[in-house]
């Protein structure tokens, strides 16, 4: 799932970039643009200014959503490690194994006088 997030972040930073790019900008010529004049343009009638600006902003929105999953991800990436007792039977095989391999104590009656 991760790699196919990357390869589309990729793919939507490109189109985001291209559609940037093709928009005419505020000070230049009429017509001098893709898709600036005529009614009968590939955009419609209200020509390419529409169309791209509202893909632009849908490409934009997704690149912040994609861009705050990867986020995520990446920061709970490596959380979860597996400790030394995860494995409950394993620990409990390894005390008894501990306490077989210990010599046996012989038990005093007056365990409380330090020896």
């Amino acid at each position: 799932m991760y790699q196919a997030l990357l390869i589309v972040y990729l793919l939507i930073s490109i189109a985001l970039i291209a559609f940037i790019l093709i928009q005419q900008g505020k000070g230049a010529d009429a017509g001098a643009s893709f898709g600036g004049g005529a009614s009968g343009t590939v955009f419609g009638s209200a020509g390419s200014a529409n169309f791209l600006s509202r893909t632009t902003a849908v490409l934009a929105t997704i690149f912040f959503v994609i861009s705050i999953v990867i986020g995520n991800i990446n920061s709970h990436r490596n959380n979860v490690a597996q400790g030394k007792f995860d494995d409950l039977s394993q620990a409990a095989e390894q005390l008894q194994q501990k306490q077989e391999a210990a010599p046996a104590v012989p038990e005093n009656k007056n365990s409380d006088i330090p020896q």
